[in-house]
């Protein structure tokens, strides 16, 4: 049996927002979805869209660009929601996120991943897991189980209409 040379490999799936581009383990990563209609819930936080019906389960939908402190924009053919896993207090939540587009699934050594600068970044670092670089960009890599914390998280489920 031959010895795995790849342990210190990770796959992530790569999208953007805006001009930044940003990453999830593929593990975190169920499916990627065209958007489509999206229902709205009264008094949920800005961040979250609303949810959408995927067979027959009740997904619910965030605007990363708002929950970052990004400028909402127009949907373009390229949007996509990304829904992905998201683990906290000993639960595991489905979530849709919208992303401007979303790129590849590429392959990274976590020794070539480095830790979030402290001063002067843009996002709350405590959800960074780490900065990657591809060619001469740099890519955020989340931690997605610590962008929302357990009360959005509880607000985003308690608040789901009977049917979407």
């Amino acid at each position: 049996m031959k010895s795995d040379t790849r342990k210190s490999v990770s796959q992530y799936l790569t999208f953007k927002l805006g001009e930044e581009m940003f990453a999830l383990d593929v593990a975190q990563v169920r499916e990627i979805l065209d958007v489509t209609t999206i229902t709205k819930v009264p008094r949920s936080p800005d961040f979250m869209r609303g949810v959408i019906n995927v067979r027959g389960s009740i997904v619910p939908v965030v605007d990363l660009r708002l929950k970052f402190g990004l400028p909402v924009v127009e949907r373009t053919v390229d949007t996509r929601i990304v829904v992905m896993e998201i683990h906290m207090d000993g639960d595991m939540n489905i979530v849709g996120a919208l992303a401007d587009a979303v790129h590849d699934v590429l392959d990274m050594d976590t020794t070539d991943i480095e830790a979030a600068p402290k001063l002067g970044a843009k996002w709350n670092t405590e959800f960074i897991k780490g900065i990657g670089k591809l060619d001469e960009r740099f890519i955020i890599i989340l931690d997605v189980d610590r962008v929302f914390s357990s009360g959005e998280l509880a607000l985003v489920s308690e608040k789901q209409p009977e049917a979407a």
